[in-house]
């Protein structure tokens, strides 16, 4: 990685990159900086068509305006985070920003400005950072110049793109300083507007924000469907391109899984949607395993969890527990054929008009009834459910609701997610899982260490539900002749 800038200048006037970001640098000659005013081509693009989310993104910001009348309303992207030293984390930004704008811009702000007339709704404008100033050499001197970090949209594309009024970001200081009324910010995600609004909100009125936009996300629309689907569609190109590989992280570590399956994410979408879950052996008992650092060895299973994220952040969610040589010996086909029972039960109770609940104590039911039946554990079937003692071993819920989040509408009421009733649109997981930890003396030795989950990403339809991950093969046999087809 090259450093911003590097002239011959005296030691003492050499400052951190990081100070140097907010500035230019000093010692530059007076005939360099006049060379870099002039020779640049008009790059302005025009004529531009507006994003396919655009009208989406419009109606959701019209049902905000509704249940806030009257109120500015202030949803930050959010800004780079430090890794270390001079360098950033991959941005990404903030949930509630996408969905209300299609847009992923650092440090951009959507803000919701009360008309005079409440019943008018709100004035909507971007706040953003313009094109770099060629005059005053910001676009290189400065570290997030054009020069340094690319090409940006001026505030004209933008507002062809997106479709919303868009201003400069450094106006936004004095236009909040002014603000009269109530105010409500969704924070977490940019401290500076968060502190220069600190006399004009309240933690209490905020949240309700946040609550709102993590509900509105619960039913999605055509463009949401088609984006999951898409998710998937790579998600499970992603695990062809692991099954092809696996002699290879035998020779290696789960890390060439890790690898194989995030140049999928990249060359397919924008990232993957979450750390891998590539947990081989014993690995597959700890639910978020992803140090990715383990043998894969002959003989095991791999449980995989991995999504790919699209361009448009919307990300898939799918676990299948594999065998590593191709076969699963007669136990882990037990242990498998089980959950696989399980999640049937729990996919068959996804529908319309269903507790949300239901298909995970459909999934529960059968795995406990299948403890029982090991002797692992003392029934009767319904004492055990009640108290809740197969838990040891199913460890978690059955599933949650998918979109821009891999646990979407996370900040939604109770009353609302998991005590709510299931509507067409709802895109959930259906995740079951058997764990046996490989120090759990309660169990015989031949269970410990082996960790079973199948996932799937469900719509809920009009009459039922459609698997979006159908074609990655789920059952035992299934499993065990893809992965001979793949490996041929």
């Amino acid at each position: 990685m090259t450093d911003e800038l590097t002239p011959e200048t005296p030691a003492e006037e050499e400052q951190p990159i990081k100070q140097r970001k907010n500035g230019l640098y000093p010692g530059v000659s007076d005939e360099l900086a006049a060379n870099m005013k002039s020779g640049w081509a008009d790059t302005e693009l025009r004529e531009l068509e507006p994003i396919e989310q655009a009208p989406n993104a419009a109606r959701r910001r019209a049902a905000l305006s509704a249940r806030f009348p009257g109120e500015r309303l202030v949803i930050p992207a959010g800004n780079l985070k430090t890794r270390s030293n001079d360098t950033e984390y991959s941005f990404r930004a903030s949930t509630e920003y996408v969905y209300l704008t299609g847009d992923q811009t650092d440090d951009s702000v959507l803000v919701l400005e009360p008309r005079a007339d409440a019943a008018d709704g709100h004035e909507e404008t971007i706040y953003r950072l313009p094109r770099s100033n060629r005059e005053n050499g910001e676009f290189w001197l400065n570290g997030m110049g054009e020069l340094w970090v690319g090409r940006r949209h001026s505030l004209a594309e933008s507002e062809a793109l997106l479709g919303v009024p868009c201003k400069d970001i450094r106006e936004l200081a004095d236009v909040l300083k002014e603000a009269t009324g109530p105010v409500r910010v969704v924070r977490g995600h940019d401290a500076g507007i968060e502190t220069a609004l600190t006399d004009k909100v309240t933690a209490e009125r905020d949240e309700e924000l946040r609550v709102f936009l993590s509900e509105a996300r619960a039913v999605k629309d055509a463009f949401e469907i088609g984006e999951l689907q898409k998710a998937v569609d790579s998600t499970v190109r992603g695990f062809e391109d692991v099954v092809k590989v696996l002699d290879k992280a035998e020779a290696t570590s789960e890390r060439y899984i890790e690898g194989t399956f995030f140049l999928r994410a990249r060359v397919e979408g924008n990232d993957v949607g979450y750390g891998s879950i590539c947990a081989a052996g014993p690995h597959a008992t700890t639910l978020h395993w992803v140090r990715n650092n383990g043998q894969v060895r002959s003989g095991d299973l791999l449980l995989l969890d991995a999504g790919v994220e699209t361009n448009t952040l919307y990300t898939a969610d799918v676990t299948r527990t594999l065998p590593i040589n191709g076969r699963y010996s007669d136990l882990q086909r037990k242990i498998y054929d089980a959950v696989y029972e399980a999640q049937e039960a729990g996919i068959a109770a996804v529908k319309p008009g269903a507790a949300f609940r239901d298909f995970h104590d459909a999934s529960q039911r059968v795995l406990t009834e299948k403890l029982v039946e090991w002797g692992l554990i003392e029934g009767p079937v319904g004492r055990v459910l009640e108290l809740g003692l197969q838990r040891r071993w199913t460890l978690h819920g059955t599933g949650h609701m998918l979109g821009l989040d891999v646990h979407d509408c996370a900040a939604a009421r109770t009353e609302a997610y998991v005590n709510g009733t299931l509507e067409p649109g709802m895109v959930l997981t259906v995740e079951p899982g058997l764990y046996f930890q490989a120090d759990d003396l309660t169990v015989p030795e031949e269970y410990r260490g082996i960790g079973v989950r199948i996932e799937d990403d469900l719509l809920v339809t009009e009459d039922g539900n459609r698997n979006l991950s159908a074609a990655l093969p789920r059952r035992s046999d299934e499993v065990e002749a893809w992965m001979a087809g793949l490996t041929k």
